[in-house]
């Protein structure tokens, strides 16, 4: 058994953009620096996720619990691949919301920094569908972690929230579009 702590999860995260960060610094031959503070948001955006989804917020004895790796308690990983099958299944009013409103808004920033970060993600459908493919490689990351459970649910309600994310980036857009049009007419 493995206990990872929420900051060697966010080192290792760091770890791993910067190598890849630097590979295409070496492979362009050299570092725009424009284009890393775009990515940074992508960075950013990412970091949080990682730390709702694999530490969630019960604390015990005021610390972050940290994340399990046990492969042993592992398997047989918990998964429900049918959907709207758990949403619903909560003791309280409050955890239901928590649920819905956590997982959607969580990926809320998802849907506006993609399309500003990477120019051929600024249709609606290009969009969720790389947000969709994010969230789904979450899921797929917490398979080998006891106390998580991968669930459809979890997948449509951040989409969801992608697309949100995504509406909220598009009328922005417009207004901005909309503001130096009517500048320039005057």
């Amino acid at each position: 058994m493995i206990e990872i702590s929420l900051l060697a999860a966010e080192l290792v995260f760091a770890a791993v953009w910067l190598l890849v960060r630097a590979i295409v610094w070496i492979r362009r031959g050299g570092v725009d620096l424009k284009r890393e503070a775009l990515l940074l948001l992508m960075f950013i955006n990412l970091a949080v996720i990682i730390r709702f989804v694999f530490f969630p917020m019960e604390r015990v004895g005021g610390r972050v619990q940290p994340l399990v790796f046990d492969p042993a308690a592992a398997y047989p990983f918990r998964v429900n691949l049918v959907p709207l099958k758990n949403l619903l299944r909560f003791d309280t009013k409050r955890d239901l919301l928590l649920n819905l409103v956590g997982n959607s808004a969580m990926f809320v920033p998802t849907g506006i920094v993609l399309p500003i970060v990477y120019g051929r993600l600024r249709g609606f459908w290009k969009t969720v569908g790389a947000g969709a493919l994010i969230s789904l490689c979450i899921e797929l990351l917490q398979l080998p972690f006891a106390v998580r459970a991968s669930d459809a649910d979890d997948l449509i309600l951040n989409t969801l929230g992608v697309a949100v994310g995504y509406g909220i980036y598009a009328l922005v857009r417009g207004l901005i579009r909309r503001g130096k049009r009517g500048g320039t007419e005057r």
